[in-house]
């Protein structure tokens, strides 16, 4: 699939970088969807839909291209998690991730001309106990405004986190691992493969 353009339907600058980390030549459509979650669906389900919905609106007018659709979402006690619009926010967040464990879900969905496919994966991230001079200290960093959950584990928020079961990179936006798979699927392939494919 030389000549099959592929696409990240994202702005996220994040995504963008660990495609590129994978080998992975692409240009970026941002999708430009309404995000809003339905009504009683469960997180699993939300990030899921956005995924697909992000990957099948560039696919409808790139119908030559293969489609990568992500979305990420912080949950707490059931509850999503989005990005914080103030420090109070931001604060009352952070609060509710620190001295115990949250779930990190992220869906990815790929549409190309050879098919559909797409996952969701969850990972658990632990967090240390987070004093209230930290919080306000990182939210003046300006880091957390546009996290879901108010926080980057690839930036400062790293040194709130003593550990994680499941995917680094599906809690930075993009789970490597699975969206090789799910690439590879529809002919596409990153890693070492993309030096010999």
């Amino acid at each position: 699939m030389e000549n099959t353009p592929i696409i990240l339907a994202s702005g996220s600058p994040r995504r963008a970088q660990l495609l590129r980390q994978v080998g992975v030549e692409f240009a970026i459509e941002p999708a430009g969807i309404d995000e809003t979650p339905r009504p009683c669906e469960a997180p699993a389900d939300y990030v899921s839909r956005m995924a697909i919905e992000k990957a099948l609106a560039v696919f409808s007018r790139r119908t030559e291209a293969v489609v990568i659709g992500a979305d990420t979402s912080v949950i707490v006690d059931g509850r999503v998690l989005g990005k914080p619009a103030s420090a109070e926010q931001g604060a009352a967040m952070l609060r509710a991730l620190a001295g115990r464990a949250h779930e990190v879900l992220t869906g990815v969905a790929v549409r190309g001309p050879k098919g559909a496919c797409e996952t969701v994966t969850c990972t658990r991230v632990h967090m240390r106990a987070i004093a209230d001079d930290e919080l306000s200290a990182y939210w003046r960093s300006g880091e957390p405004t546009d996290k879901a959950g108010g926080y980057a584990i690839q930036g400062l928020g790293a040194v709130f986190v003593t550990h994680i079961e499941g995917s680094y990179s599906g809690v930075v936006g993009l789970p490597l691992c699975e969206t090789a798979s799910l690439l590879a699927s529809v002919g596409v392939f990153c890693g070492p493969m993309s030096q010999v494919a």
